[in-house]
């Protein structure tokens, strides 16, 4: 399975992936995020749904923008033109998966900052090609195993988060999936982009080393605030027995 998420704030964006694959018994790390257009762009994807599906979506977007006649400027642009082979693929190989008892189940995660954006941006990717931008509202797009992940995100996320927040929320979301999952797990991708002009789209992969001291204080805060906890309301129901209050 597959845990991708991106996150925009009034500072610019943040994504993470998982790298895990699985394939039968086998257990492989491939990264999850890929970038479009060259490594000079500020853009990248990330994809959820079948491993065959991503790799031919990724490769006919790479076609359809090199056989393009004007470079595209907007994010936006870039977005139709993925929905646009996405449905080809659909049109192409929906019946066959259909026949194999698998679903056309793609759906992407695309970000970044072309020229002419005013700010970087995200978009969210229906497997039909259809999307949807990120907005102050809803700041935060997640695939794959999307439970796990969501209620932190709820909670505290927000529009006017500074980057550094958004990144630990990133990580606080793929540890409570990790946590919960056997599909999803380190090492991860993270990638940040800024709001300047000239901001540049850097990226890291983290190995679990990386990260234990920060998730292990996590779950030490988590504990402490359960023992701090107001309880008394608990009074009532671990009294002693008297029955159910009549009707």
């Amino acid at each position: 399975m597959t845990f991708c998420i991106a996150l925009k704030s009034q500072s610019g964006l943040i994504a993470l992936a998982d790298t895990q694959i699985v394939r039968g018994s086998e257990q492989l790390t491939k990264g999850k995020i890929g970038h479009l257009g060259g490594p000079e762009e500020r853009l990248f994807v990330m994809s959820s749904g079948l491993r065959s599906v991503r790799d031919k979506l990724v490769i006919y977007v790479d076609e359809a923008l090199e056989a393009l006649s004007e470079t595209p400027s907007r994010l936006y642009q870039v977005v139709n033109l993925f929905g646009e082979q996405l449905r080809r693929i659909r049109a192409e190989d929906a019946e066959a998966l259909a026949a194999g008892n698998l679903s056309f189940n793609a759906h992407a995660i695309i970000g970044g900052r072309l020229s002419a954006d005013t700010e970087p941006t995200l978009f969210y990717l229906y497997p039909e090609g259809n999307w949807i931008e990120v907005s102050p509202d809803s700041p935060w797009f997640m695939i794959g195993r999307t439970y796990y992940g969501r209620p932190i995100l709820d909670r505290l996320m927000h529009h006017e988060a500074s980057l550094t927040r958004a990144a630990a929320l990133a990580l606080l979301a793929f540890d409570a999936t990790q946590q919960s999952v056997t599909d999803v797990d380190f090492p991860v991708d993270m990638l940040s982009l800024g709001t300047a002009a000239d901001a540049a789209l850097t990226s890291h992969r983290f190995e679990q080393e990386e990260l234990a001291d920060a998730l292990a204080w996590w779950q030490r805060e988590l504990a402490s605030a359960l023992d701090r906890m107001p309880t008394r309301w608990t009074d009532a129901l671990l009294a002693p027995a008297t029955g159910f209050p009549d009707p």
